[in-house]
């Protein structure tokens, strides 16, 4: 199978590369110019609503990842837009040019993400479950809108909401143990905050089946069975590390220190089920936070 990827190169994207190359795929990335690229890729610029359609032609999976770290800076007016941009902008372009193709893909695939469902305390979250009404939640919103116009154009159309990626790799988990490594961590706010997560492998996983499974298909919830307390999640951290986890950070501390983004991002409470995914029969390789943290820091550790 042809498979047409943006965000690539990203921490999910590499990583999906991977996986599907080594599943005898031929993976071509949507690259913006400037940007190096293998003869296949396919050059595409957003800011000017371009896609090079000949090489998108005979793509039967078009996958989107494309979007700025939602915490790699302070949520300004600015940062808010460069946010909405990149996913709202670039989706709407991406299925403008997959809906105009010749051969149009069986499958278009789009990130999103759990914070969809806004803070909702200990409720108990699935595909169904309305939106929040914070700015994470809307933007997740809009982007699913952009998103799902695919489907209306007749091709599967899969908007995987991811919870927190964890991985020793990269992404959120080795920043959230600095402060354990360093002897100076502990909960954030009342540490009672539902985190939903799920473990790169799994992600991984879940992907490759939305492009190849037909009954993958609306939005799905991609987090293990098993959330947990950010609480729980710090003492199990704590204890694989053998480092203390007694210096809780302050709520009124994270907000002043991160402004907006610290109640979405850090103290929100976003307890979320997998259902369409365990409907599915998804087989879980990491369901519960211990053992995936043992084997994630394990690795960590020893690498």
């Amino acid at each position: 199978m042809r498979i047409v990827m943006s965000g690539g190169n990203g921490f999910l994207g590499s990583a999906l590369t991977r996986a599907l190359r080594g599943a005898g795929h031929d993976v071509d990335h949507l690259v913006r110019p400037g940007a190096p690229t293998r003869p296949s890729d396919v050059r595409w610029d957003p800011s000017a609503a371009t896609v090079e359609m000949a090489a998108l032609e005979g793509a039967e999976a078009v996958v989107h990842l494309s979007g700025a770290g939602i915490a790699d800076d302070r949520w300004t007016v600015a940062r808010k837009a460069e946010l909405r941009s990149s996913r709202l902008d670039t989706t709407r372009v991406l299925v403008d040019a997959v809906l105009h193709s010749r051969h149009k893909p069986r499958v278009f695939v789009c990130a999103s993400a759990i914070g969809y469902y806004g803070d909702r305390g200990d409720e108990i979250l699935v595909e169904s479950s309305g939106c929040g009404t914070d700015f994470l939640a809307l933007l997740a919103r809009d982007w699913e809108a952009e998103a799902v116009r695919a489907a209306h154009g007749g091709i599967r159309t899969a908007m995987l909401r991811f919870g927190v990626i964890l991985s020793a790799d990269g992404g959120a988990l080795p920043q959230m143990l600095r402060p354990l490594r360093w002897g100076v961590g502990g909960r954030l706010g009342s540490g009672r905050q539902w985190m939903s997560w799920i473990t790169l492998d799994d992600a991984v996983r879940t992907a490759c089946n939305a492009i190849s499974n037909e009954r993958y298909s609306g939005p799905l919830n991609v987090v293990a069975p098993q959330p947990a307390r950010n609480a729980d999640f710090t003492r199990v951290a704590a204890g694989i590390l053998h480092r203390p986890a007694f210096l809780p950070a302050p709520a009124l501390a994270l907000r002043l220190i991160l402004g907006e983004m610290a109640q979405p991002l850090l103290l929100a409470s976003t307890r979320v089920r997998p259902e369409m995914l365990l409907r599915l029969g998804f087989a879980f390789r990491h369901e519960s936070i211990e053992p995936a943290l043992r084997e994630l820091i394990g690795d960590e550790e020893h690498s």
